[in-house]
């Protein structure tokens, strides 16, 4: 028997229990991973909350870095004792999980557990924002809201290797100075942000906008595009946009609107392989700097939700068995 996080049926965070249950075993093309440390991502809180439907009994978590302890059949690429990450897993919320091994991702042995575990997701997540979504070209000017959540801070800093302009917004002192330090040239509070980054750029506006609170900021990251500037719409943490006109895009300046996640850039192998290796190795040679905010022992995953639904941690949050 090993130990989970199970939830038996929707609700607040002391639905989470720490709870015994029976080692899981790989099937064909999986591999059995011993969690080092696993994510604890937004999209946990919905599933627990009901507000995303999940079948019950219910362990959360898709990211983890770990030891590969035994393989499925039909796996040739990875072997007992690799060390792996990956941000497409399930009940990772667990000492031991069962992870597909096309969508295991190599640690290189420079980078640490707490790190592998805290830069799937996010870190994947950046790359494919600047990259795909919108390609981020030197001397571009960027907007990009919560500059001190976990893709943020990733996000800052590649855009800058990148060779470009940041505007951030954040919510507190603390939060503007972990900003700075990620390397945004101007950290903005959300009220008004809109008229400021119009100050900033001499009236033009933004190349573009990252926007991963949603309802809150849309329209003012609208407001703060320049002619033919593209939204990235990539989360909604404040809740969903209303519908709206399409038309609003011409009058505004023929702006670019799309709203991406990440399972559509990650379609095969190669294109994983591509982000992830690009992530790991710029957190392994130190040009990327991986915050994680806070860590807590894997029984107390229910204080984890609290604290991250209560906006009280900055940069990644993991569980640790």
């Amino acid at each position: 028997m090993t130990h989970a996080i199970v939830a038996q049926q929707p609700g607040g965070p002391e639905v989470l229990e720490y709870a015994s249950v029976e080692i899981p075993k790989p099937g064909p093309g999986q591999l059995l991973i011993k969690v080092a440390a696993a994510g604890v991502n937004f999209i946990e809180t919905y599933q627990r909350s009901g507000t995303y439907k999940v079948e019950y009994p219910f362990t959360p978590g898709a990211e983890a870095a770990g030891t590969v302890e035994s393989v499925g059949e039909g796996v040739a690429e990875f072997s007992v004792g690799d060390r792996v990450a990956t941000a497409e897993g399930s009940r990772t919320y667990a000492e031991y999980a069962v992870v597909e091994a096309a969508k295991a991702l190599p640690v290189p042995d420079g980078v640490d557990d707490h790190t592998a575990a805290a830069l799937p997701l996010q870190g994947i997540t950046a790359h494919y924002l600047m990259n795909s979504s919108f390609r981020v070209e030197p001397g571009h000017t960027v907007l990009l809201h919560a500059g001190a959540g976990g893709v943020g801070l990733l996000l800052t800093q590649l855009l800058k290797a990148r060779g470009a302009r940041v505007i951030t917004t954040v919510s507190s002192d603390e939060k503007a100075d972990l900003s700075t330090l990620a390397g945004a040239d101007e950290v903005l509070r959300y009220e008004g942000f809109a008229d400021r980054v119009r100050e900033l750029t001499d009236g033009e506006g933004v190349n573009v906008v990252y926007d991963g609170v949603g309802k809150d900021t849309f329209d003012d990251s609208l407001k703060s595009l320049r002619i033919r500037g593209a939204m990235v719409l990539f989360g909604a943490a404040s809740g969903p946009v209303p519908p709206f006109d399409p038309q609003r895009l011409n009058a505004a300046g023929s702006l670019t609107l799309t709203r991406p996640t990440m399972a559509h850039f990650v379609q095969n192998a190669q294109e994983r392989r591509w982000r992830s290796a690009e992530i790991f190795d710029a957190a392994a040679n130190g040009t990327l700097a991986v915050r994680v905010g806070a860590t807590y022992p894997l029984a107390e995953a229910a204080q984890a939700h609290r604290d991250l639904e209560g906006r009280r941690t900055t940069g990644k949050v993991l569980l640790v068995p």
